[in-house]
């Protein structure tokens, strides 16, 4: 495991009850769900995470590929604290945490990721606001979830895995048709 995301995984178990971070029982599939959703983006340029929450799959994008920045965007105070205590004690100088909420932010992005943000269309629609000409949305799903974007939408990418937990996961990649921007 990447050495920010051994500390993240620390602080994580530390402070997780507290505020309300993840549910009970072990927490190593959120890494390993997270790590599978970035394995494979090669992700460069402005990314931005939307509901960041724990942090995933924003830290370990952001761990994984060193030539990506990563925003983290969160808008609840204790979720927000913990990222920022993470972020200070990981090492990355590739991430940073936004406190507030994504239509407060005015800058677009090379990529869009989320895991548990918003439902997929009204996340689309917010990704679509955010990204640059060319960029990259992900859509983080449960493996048996089908969706298929709206035709404003340029599908790249769809995929299935599976984590140690059994279960299964679905990775939609896409990009906005440019003239529906």
């Amino acid at each position: 495991m990447h050495n920010a995301l051994r500390i993240h995984k620390e602080l994580l178990e530390k402070w997780r009850k507290a505020m309300d971070l993840v549910g009970p029982g072990p927490i190593e599939h959120h890494f390993e769900d997270a790590k599978q959703a970035v394995d494979h983006l090669n992700a460069t340029g402005n990314w931005i995470d939307l509901g960041s929450g724990a942090g995933f799959p924003g830290f370990a994008l952001a761990a994984y590929h060193p030539k990506a920045h990563v925003l983290l965007v969160e808008s609840r105070q204790k979720r927000a604290q913990f990222l920022k205590r993470v972020i200070s004690q990981s090492g990355l100088k590739n991430i940073e945490l936004f406190h507030g909420r994504s239509e407060d932010i005015k800058s677009t992005f090379d990529g869009v990721i989320s895991r548990a943000y918003k439902q997929p269309l009204a996340y689309l629609k917010d990704a679509k606001r955010l990204s640059s000409p060319n960029a990259r949305t992900v859509l983080l799903l449960g493996g048996h979830n089908y969706f298929a974007p709206p035709l404003s939408w340029n599908l790249l990418e769809d995929w299935q895995y599976s984590i140690s937990t059994g279960q299964r996961r679905r990775l939609v990649l896409c990009e906005s048709m440019e003239q529906d921007k």
